[in-house]
């Protein structure tokens, strides 16, 4: 008994040494990469049932641990971390990207999502932490140059622009090659509404979680009709369980970094005095300087005016004068929680503020968007609403740059005695204007007089229901309803005090019109998924239907203020209907061999009964090798071999209906008169019922990659695309065979072809310091096989003397330029008016043009990089194009020496005039290949240094400023504004800016 008494004590007094050993630990868990807070990371003890999970903040507390306690934190996506317990009270935790991270992606592929190591065809995805950072004020900036084949260019400056986007360089002559967009699971049209500046425009980048992007046949036939062009899906972020608020503001500070180089006053007067002696101008020319003495030497500093022979003269840069310093101002408040305990939402309000360098130029949206995604039933019903509101307000502003380039820089811009609002304009003495339709206006007055306003409010939304069968678990139903509608008006004004409104004869009218549109977008997608493993067999069947309706409906207003302008008018656009009937097999065989078989049958409303459907067939196979063939490799970690091959389509072709039968009233000289009474005729109008989809098969080759436990992760693809049935606008007809000689039709044949490689490196990867790189490069080749009877089409103004510069050819690429081979003295001089006479038969001639290059660049390059160390973080992205080509038409139009003085009144001319001393301006002279430049360039389009305080706030927050350069610099040898044009002819751009960027990021 005594014993027994001496181990109760013993085990008495170890009772509160037990109770001390437990206790309690907290801390904070952050992303290794960002140092942001991490919610919902699991806490758990090994081997125990105690557990818990971070807050939104990253911030967690387990309690009852005892010394030697093994306490494991997860978090999806990212490598799990241990940490013994040893008596501490609290711990950091950073956690890194799971190595293999690649192998759980989600990609979303169109009715439907596969795991990113189960994807066979072509497909390439970005997320929020991949996104370009900077100056993103419309969706398609965030992916820009971070995509192997996909080009992103806004072809110039203006704010709220929309880009041109090409996947894969398009597949079409006539016919669009913008690719098809889906947001949220509803396509969106093309086409921008009155009152807006693009289709993106209403989408607030902070809105979006992810890009998909489609492009080969195998991966975008899903979507048949529209998806020749590849397919980019939009996917929005989604609401919260956990509470938090974000808000996101940024400022930028813009300025003018580069013009085109034309004379000085001073020097323009030189140049106008020597043309006058050497016989180019009239003597009197220099008389309108007020210089009536041809030898006079003019040395004086005209940086301020000056007095020459009595006249004021001034030295006015009428490029800075139309430009000025810009802000930008974008703000975004996020606040996401469950409503009702039940619901996860976000809610996000947001304003952007962009001035554009023109000045009276800005870009004003407002928008709002709201997401609910709950789960019921245990998650066997989920149902997904997004709706965006966008309130869009622009005012526009002309294209002054060509003015601003010619005009006299001896003037100036205000005029205290000019009727015209105080500005200077060219008058006949002090009087009256000088009516002469040849006289320059000024351009600053241009802008300042004209009220050019937009409004553009769009809704666009849709809801999901996503129910997967209770008793039939393996098979789900889906419905997703969209809409998407946009109400735009546009009005231009001039008063009838400005040079720049409507005139007739002597008399000052001004403009005043209006316009407005209405854009409607339904949707109803129903579809059946059943998705069953047998064995080592994953097998996914998706069927479904598709309806989409597009209306277009408006009322415009010509110029009021001319009495002999046209009624107003209302339109309507015939309804735009298209019908889907689609399907796809996924089959995956021990995780290892893929295949994916999908058809789609498309009618559309565009073609007649003989031609309204076409059928889209895709398959695609691939072979997960890595596992078998590098099983015990150190270097290969994944390796996966893709083929593909499909048809896709393409009927967005400016037809409207015109298969249709339709007649025209005649005017009043084609009327018939019944007892002495007018009656109008009605005239047949052209038709062509035999208009049918251009059709695009594509080929595929892909390898995707994956080194060093995939710290070095990529892909690389070569692809080979047809398309046939090409869409011409004006294709000869047969005599007698239409009320017309020429239309639309479909005659002629086009091909791609190209490689494109990308690459992700983690260079670094520990806990307080990574580097992440991602390069991608793509080289393709675009050619016309066949064209109407093999015909030349010629198009690209060339200068202003009515000819053209650019051809489509049988066996060249589209756009390529056509001209003349320029012949240069032994000092290698060119030599005016004189070309090769490549043809041999003495005379030069339009037989002896040639075709010299074209705008498509032998190689397209992008390189992203992404620093952090510790809470710092640095970041930067450029992008490059190697070997296009691009016709300089400024140049070849503004720099003649005989241009000093093109009309009633003087103008300026390029410098480069110097380099060639080129004279008169003739169609051969501007068909040169002298003005065909190298448009090589390399950009570098932002670059970031920001620094997070997790704790801010004692902790209730996380606070990140940064400060970055928006279009930081660029090399290249371009001669001109700058070389990242659209369809390689410049002619004056809208120039891109500079920014200097400020910002905040704060969480709660």
């Amino acid at each position: 008994m005594k014993t027994i008494y001496k181990k109760l004590l013993f085990l008495f007094l170890l009772l509160p040494f037990g109770a001390i050993a437990q206790s309690a630990l907290s801390g904070v868990v952050v992303d290794g990469k960002s140092k942001q807070p991490l919610p919902g990371v699991n806490v758990i003890v090994q081997g125990a049932q105690n557990s818990t999970s971070t807050d939104f903040d990253g911030k967690f507390q387990l309690n009852g641990l005892k010394n030697g306690d093994k306490v494991v934190f997860s978090f999806i996506g990212y490598d799990s971390k241990t940490v013994t317990f040893s008596g501490q009270k609290s711990v950091n935790v950073s956690l890194d990207e799971s190595a293999n991270q690649l192998q759980e992606v989600v990609v979303q592929v169109g009715y439907g999502t596969v795991k990113k190591k189960d994807v066979t065809g072509s497909v390439a995805t970005l997320t929020t932490k991949d996104f370009n950072k900077g100056t993103n004020v419309t969706a398609e900036n965030l992916l820009n140059g971070r995509i192997a084949g996909v080009t992103v260019n806004s072809g110039g400056g203006a704010p709220g622009t929309g880009s041109q986007i090409r996947i894969r360089g398009g597949s079409s002559l006539s016919a669009s090659n913008d690719p098809l967009i889906v947001i949220d699971g509803l396509p969106v049209t093309n086409s921008t509404n009155s009152g807006s500046t693009s289709i993106l425009a209403a989408l607030n980048p902070n809105d979006i979680e992810s890009f998909n992007v489609l492009k080969d046949a195998s991966a975008s036939a899903i979507y048949g009709s529209r998806a020749a062009n590849g397919v980019i899906i939009i996917n929005t972020k989604k609401g919260s369980k956990k509470f938090g608020v974000e808000y996101n503001f940024q400022y930028g500070s813009g300025k003018l970094y580069n013009q085109v180089d034309v004379f000085n006053a001073k020097d323009f007067i030189s140049q106008v005095e020597a043309n006058t002696i050497n016989g180019i101008l009239s003597a009197g020319s220099t008389n309108l300087l007020g210089v009536d003495d041809p030898n006079t030497s003019l040395t004086d500093d005209l940086s301020t005016p000056g007095i020459i022979e009595g006249r004021i003269l001034y030295n006015t840069d009428w490029q800075k004068a139309i430009y000025r310093r810009t802000d930008f101002v974008d703000n975004s408040l996020t606040v996401k929680g469950s409503l009702f305990n039940r619901i996860p939402a976000r809610l996000t309000i947001g304003n952007t503020y962009q001035q554009g360098l023109r000045l009276t130029n800005h870009f004003n949206r407002n928008t709002a968007s709201v997401v609910l995604n709950p789960n019921f039933f245990n998650d066997h019903l989920k149902l997904r609403f997004n709706a965006n509101f966008a309130n869009e307000n622009n005012r526009f502003a002309d294209g002054v740059e060509g003015t601003a380039i010619r005009f006299d820089p001896t003037k100036p811009i205000y005029d205290a005695s000019s009727p015209y609002d105080g500005f200077f304009e060219y008058r006949n003495g002090n009087t009256t204007a000088d009516f002469l339709n040849q006289v320059p206006r000024n351009p600053v007055a241009q802008l300042r007089q004209t009220y050019d306003t937009g409004m553009n409010n769009r809704v666009l939304g849709n809801f999901e229901i996503d129910y997967k069968f209770h008793f039939f678990p393996d098979l789900r139903a889906v419905v997703n309803l969209g809409f998407d509608e946009a109400n735009g008006e546009r009005t231009r004004k001039v008063g009838t005090t400005a040079l720049t409104g409507f005139i007739n004869g002597n008399t000052l009218y001004g403009t005043n019109e209006y316009s407005e549109a209405t854009r409607r977008n339904k949707l109803l997608d129903a579809y059946f998924v059943y998705n069953k493993k047998f064995n080592k067999i994953n097998f996914e069947l998706t069927t479904g239907y598709s309806y989409q309706k597009f209306q277009v409906y408006g009322y415009n207003t010509f110029n009021v203020n001319n009495p002999t302008a046209q009624p107003p008018r209302a339109f309507a656009n015939p309804d735009e209907v298209l019908l889907g009937f689609f399907g796809r097999t996924n089959i995956s065989i021990n995780d290892k061999y893929l295949f994916t078989f999908s058809l789609r049958r498309d009618g559309s409303s565009r073609f007649s009964d003989a031609n309204r459907w076409l059928n889209s067939p895709a398959a695609a196979f691939a072979w997960r090798f890595g596992q078998d063939l590098f099983k015990d490799s150190k270097v290969v970690s994944d390796m996966k071999l893709r083929l593909g091959w499909g048809v896709t389509g393409q009927q967005d072709i400016p037809v409207g209906d015109f298969y249709l039968e339709r007649y025209n009233v005649g005017d009043p000289n084609s009327q018939y008169y019944f007892a002495s009474s007018p009656y109008p005729v009605g005239i047949p109008a052209p038709r062509n019922p035999n208009l049918k989809w251009e059709s695009t098969t594509t080929y595929n080759l892909g390898l995707d990659y994956g080194l060093f436990d995939d710290r070095i992760t990529g892909a690389i693809d070569a692809f080979y695309k047809k398309t046939n049935d090409l869409y011409f606008g004006d294709t000869p007809y047969a005599d007698g065979s239409n009320f017309s000689n020429s239309g639309p039709a479909n005659i002629g044949s086009f091909s791609t072809k190209g490689i494109e490689f990308s690459l992700n490196a983690d260079v670094i990867k520990r806990d307080n310091l990574n580097w992440n790189i991602n390069f991608n490069a793509t080289k393709f080749e675009r050619r016309i096989d066949e064209l109407p009877a093999g015909s030349d089409v010629f198009f690209g103004q060339a200068g202003g003397t009515g000819g053209t510069v650019q051809i489509h050819r049988e066996g060249y690429t589209p756009g390529s330029f056509f001209v003349y081979k320029q012949l240069y003295s032994t000092d290698g001089s060119p030599i005016e008016g004189a070309f090769a006479d490549l043809n041999g038969d003495g005379i030069i001639n339009g037989d002896d043009r040639y075709i010299y290059k074209n705008p498509d660049p032998d190689l397209v390059l992008g390189f992203a990089s992404s620093f952090n160390y510790k809470n710092l973080d640095f970041s930067f992205n450029m992008r490059a194009n190697l070997g296009n080509r691009i016709y300089n038409a400024l140049k070849a139009n503004r720099a003649y020496r005989a241009l000093l003085k093109p009309d009633a009144e003087l103008g300026n001319v390029l410098t480069s005039v110097l380099d060639t001393n080129f004279t008169n301006v003739n169609g051969e002279n501007v068909i040169s290949d002298i003005y065909i430049e190298n448009g090589s360039f390399l950009r570098m389009d932002n670059i970031t240094v920001g620094y997070t305080f997790p704790k801010w706030l004692d902790g209730k927050a996380s606070l990140r400023l940064f400060t970055g350069v928006q279009n930081a610099f660029i090399i290249t040898d371009y001669d001109g504004l700058d070389p990242e044009i659209n369809n390689g002819r410049d002619d004056t751009i809208y120039p891109r800016q500079r920014q200097f960027l400020f910002g905040a990021n704060v969480k709660f």
